[in-house]
């Protein structure tokens, strides 16, 4: 755990952390399969990507953004990026690094259709969510939709 003297950290990670607990609690009282919650995993390699168009630094609605382009990332989040424990030390220094006015780089992210699949930036994503904002900069690739889901 980080060790810092500002509790809003720890606090914040809590009531995310509790967040992701309820939402487990509630998939399992309404006998909702075990993998409903989990974060989506796209293919790569089966996700051709289109012309230079669609790339760009832009802002995208973090509702937008629905999975993700590593698989071992998968386990750290849930469908609604809300971080597992593991995800507690590096949520809290990207989270401290904003609060002190650091100017977080923007996420890199593939689109899928009409959502958009983390590349590069998976913690940023709940930090920004934690902090209020409702969009985040973002690198965006377009990739044809539909292909490739794991």
């Amino acid at each position: 755990m980080l060790m810092t003297d500002a509790g809003p950290i720890d606090a914040d990670f809590t009531q995310v952390a509790r967040s992701r607990r309820r939402a487990a609690l509630a998939r399992r009282l309404r006998r909702e399969p075990v993998g409903r919650d989990r974060l989506r995993v796209y293919d790569e390699r089966a996700l051709p990507r289109s012309g230079a168009p669609g790339r760009g630094i832009r802002e995208i609605p973090l509702e937008a953004i629905g999975g993700t382009l590593e698989p071992s990332r998968a386990t750290l989040f849930d469908r609604c990026f809300r971080p597992a424990g593991g995800a507690r030390g590096r949520w809290q220094r990207l989270w401290l690094a904003e609060h002190r006015g650091a100017v977080l780089p923007p996420i890199s992210v593939g689109l899928v259709g009409d959502a958009y699949a983390v590349r590069d930036g998976h913690h940023r994503v709940p930090v920004a969510r934690a902090r209020g904002a409702l969009t985040i900069a973002a690198t965006v690739d377009t990739v044809q939709p539909g292909l490739g889901s794991a």
